[in-house]
């Protein structure tokens, strides 16, 4: 049984050590790991390597393709939490692309790690959890894709997976926001799903610190306003837009 991972370089499964960058538990020491493949396709998405092949003529800003063989990697399970469980954090972040498409080969990875190790899963929301993954999830980061993403909403937007998420309390959402109408999308979800204030995170597109920064100064007063949480990108400050941080 094998996983389907991203690279940092050929050959190289991306996973690593870092700092969690947003949402809920920013800041913290974490281990992490990237999983390849997506369903969605957000034409501003930061890990494009994880999805846009040579072949794929899904829109994306940057336009670029990359090559399966060399940005994709697959690993026994085993395999994979033994490298995570080397990295000695009592904390894992399973990312991708998206996670959840991979839900039953990460029950039995997740198994094998250390007893105790908390497990977040950052998903894009339209997958539900596979029904023996679900049980070891601590947290659950949920980024519904808004319309700028260029998603369409039939694709993105999951009515039983957003309601089944806004019930869970180990869900926080995370909305990413590029212009200041975007708020009243996130606003509308809210009311729909029954999503609680406490629990929902605005944070700014961008993979540089300038652009965070610019948006950050809207959006805080935005936040303040509506009541809900606002996130930076910490990961991009420290470290840039790079593969493994």
């Amino acid at each position: 049984m094998a996983l389907t991972l991203a690279t940092t370089t050929p050959g190289e499964p991306e996973i690593f050590a870092s700092l969690q960058g947003e949402g809920a538990s920013l800041g913290r020491p974490t281990a992490f790991v990237r999983l390849s493949r997506c369903n969605l396709a957000c034409h501003w998405c930061d890990t494009a390597y994880t999805w846009r092949f040579s072949g794929d003529n899904r829109p994306h800003r940057d336009d670029l393709a990359f090559e399966r063989e060399t940005n994709q990697l697959v690993l026994d399970e085993a395999d994979v939490a033994a490298r995570i469980a080397a990295l000695g954090q009592d904390r894992l972040v399973i990312t991708g692309g998206e996670p959840l498409l991979q839900g039953a080969a990460l029950a039995r990875m997740v198994a094998l790690l250390p007893a105790g190790t908390q497990i977040e899963i950052e998903t894009n929301g339209t997958v539900a959890p596979h029904p023996a993954l679900d049980p070891l999830v601590a947290q659950y980061n949920v980024s519904p894709k808004l319309a700028h993403s260029g998603n369409p909403a039939e694709l993105a937007l999951v009515p039983e997976r957003l309601a089944a998420f806004a019930a869970d309390p180990r869900a926080w959402f995370k909305f990413v926001v590029a212009m200041p109408q975007d708020l009243a999308e996130v606003l509308r979800l809210r009311d729909t799903y029954a999503m609680a204030s406490e629990r929902i995170f605005l944070m700014p597109e961008g993979t540089g610190s300038a652009i965070l920064r610019e948006r950050m100064a809207w959006l805080a007063p935005l936040a303040l306003e509506h009541g809900l949480r606002l996130t930076d990108r910490l990961h991009i400050h420290l470290y840039g837009d790079t593969r493994g941080t």
